[in-house]
């Protein structure tokens, strides 16, 4: 391997040479502690940066093993060292100066949540890989060798001592985040023992401070469990952990507008993820399987079998295999519970204000105007009943205006100014002396049986030069949180409410490429199985298995298997 000596004088080789010179630096190079790996190089400074990679052997990095023995607590770590270098890069970052990206050093920017990131993996001996961008220097198009030899043998080496290797600084913050992930794990395992679909701990702050803010309100108040709903778990590190415990069913969360319903509901459904502490929701833990559901008007459906909720349609279409490029709010809500299914959910989180109404309930006056066999529509709260009873599915829904759910809810909970009240028996007393209608449930439940296979054209290789083979590429694009496209086709993910990164979003597009290069997507082949074999190769390989060169870069975010289905049944071809 060649050393950081060598690196100097390939740098000093290619002063003020043209940009394209600096290819010449790709390769591995020892730097006494560490490995530094240039692994692609950008076309010009204004071009996307280049892509590099540190190695830290385990006896370098000096991190305890407990701290990586187990996948949440690997993970944790993971997401501690992100940070950390993301840290120092900033402070170092433009350090040296130049044309467009010139001096640029960083790596991926967590949020709140803690996700397996393709910015850093710790094998189990210890080793710690961590992959960031750079701009390597150069004034217009020409190489600036002594800014990159400064910015590569100084600037990055400084952010490897200070991020990378253990002291005692760096293992109190690591142990506290792993401490953390065992307390989050802990209460994940008590859920299925207690019967619970989440878990909000006393204490714990669910109101952000803005619509698009993801830090906590300040002064707000902090949650505190109704008594009778209130469970308390033994966790390894902080010891009998008081908290309301959703129990599975169905759930209904009411109370006036802005007195905290769909805060809680957001709460929940972001608890799939573990977050950081010191985001208020550390202990807000939910089933990792809960599915979010709304109305998408306009979303495409691909051969979905909706007949649960939808049947007997004037235009004679086959419900049990039905497709569209263009659903109604109901129809779109429908095909989203039985995807949902498909994919796995054990709960379903639903609110009444971004859900159709048609899909949800159907009043005694409708019915009475227009009888229900003039309506294909078999309304939601007819069907939740038996989707916990004979499905086994939970579900937590928010309602605001109609007590249609009231009479097969579970129990209810009541929001009044950011305050939880069960309200369960008292619900019951109204509707008995008001002698309240109990909802019809609808005959004739059945799931789905056939397995839906998944066909997705439109997804070609672009051509370099004529040729195909090793210089045909799957253009891939991104747009932030709402939209991914591979080849001549594009997913909507932006109703897609549980993804809450951007490189959630890089690593379902890669995904999406993966599975077209391997001829997964022909239609001989389930969205199960598709989603199965993406996982176990990134198991089995790390994140180079969905890196569409082989040699992983910083950039990606571990989806739930959820998403990936949602994003299969999203893909609308456009070329």
């Amino acid at each position: 391997m060649k050393t950081d000596r060598d690196l100097a004088r390939q740098l000093a080789s290619i002063e003020r040479r043209g940009y394209p010179a600096y290819k010449s630096l790709r390769g591995s190079y020892d730097m006494g502690g560490f490995t530094l790996s240039i692994d692609h190089v950008q076309g010009d400074p204004f071009a996307a940066p280049s892509q590099l990679s540190v190695v830290v052997p385990a006896r370098t990095a000096g991190f305890p093993r407990p701290l990586f023995d187990a996948p949440h607590r690997k993970v944790a770590l993971e997401d501690v060292l992100i940070r950390r270098f993301a840290q120092a890069a900033s402070r170092v970052s433009f350090k040296v100066g130049g044309s467009g990206k010139s001096g640029l050093l960083a790596t991926s920017r967590p949020g709140p949540e803690v996700l397996a990131r393709s910015a850093c993996e710790v094998s189990r001996d210890g080793l710690i890989t961590l992959r960031f961008e750079a701009g390597l220097p150069a004034h217009g198009r020409t190489v600036d060798a002594r800014a990159c030899e400064r910015m590569l043998l100084d600037l990055v080496p400084r952010c490897v001592d200070e991020a990378l290797v253990c002291d005692d600084r760096a293992l109190a913050v690591a142990q506290r985040a792993v401490d953390l992930a065992d307390d989050q794990q802990a209460v994940r395992d008590e859920l299925g023992r207690l019967g619970l679909v989440a878990f909000v701990a006393d204490g714990s702050v669910l109101p952000r401070a803005t619509g698009v803010s993801a830090k906590p309100l300040k002064g707000a108040r902090p949650f505190a469990s109704p008594a009778s709903m209130r469970v308390t778990i033994d966790l390894p590190h902080r010891g009998p952990t008081s908290g309301m415990g959703i129990a599975r069913g169905i759930t209904l969360i009411v109370g006036g507008g802005y007195h905290g319903k769909s805060t809680l509901l957001r709460a929940l459904q972001d608890g799939v993820y573990n977050h950081v502490a010191g985001d208020g929701r550390e202990l807000v833990i939910t089933d990792a399987t809960a599915v979010k559901l709304r109305a998408e008007d306009g979303r495409p459906v691909h051969d979905a079998d909706i007949s649960l909720f939808i049947g007997d349609l004037p235009d004679g279409r086959d419900t049990h295999r039905f497709s569209t490029e263009d659903a109604s709010g109901s129809t779109s809500q429908a095909a989203g519970v039985i995807e949902a299914l498909e994919a796995g959910a054990r709960a379903l989180l639903v609110d009444e204000d971004t859900s159709a109404t048609n899909f949800m309930v159907r009043d005694a006056l409708m019915e009475a105007v227009v009888s229900g066999e003039h309506e294909p529509i078999t309304p939601f709260v007819e069907r939740v009943r038996d989707l916990w009873e004979q499905a086994g599915v939970s579900c937590v829904i928010v309602a605001g205006s109609s007590g249609a759910f009231f009479s097969v809810a579970d129990a209810v909970i009541q929001m009044d100014r950011y305050e939880a009240h069960d309200i369960t028996e008292r619900v019951r007393r109204v509707c008995a002396d008001l002698q309240a209608p109990q909802t019809p449930r609808a005959v004739g439940f059945a799931l789905p049986q056939r397995e839906r296979r998944v066909r997705i054209f439109g997804i070609k290789p672009q051509v370099r030069g004529g040729r195909r083979g090793s210089d045909a590429r799957i253009k891939v694009r991104v747009r932030g949180l709402d939209e991914f496209s591979v080849g001549g086709g594009s997913v909507d993910v932006r109703l897609v409410e549980q993804l809450v990164d951007e490189e959630q979003t890089s690593a379902l597009a890669q995904c999406v490429r993966c599975a077209a290069a391997r001829g997964l997507l022909d239609g001989a082949h389930t969205a199960g199985d598709i989603v199965a074999t993406l996982y176990a190769m990134i198991d089995e390989r790390g994140w180079s298995a969905w890196s569409e060169h082989g040699d992983a870069s910083c950039g990606l975010a571990l989806p739930r298997p959820q998403e990936l289905f949602a994003a299969l049944n999203r893909w609308r071809a456009t070329g």
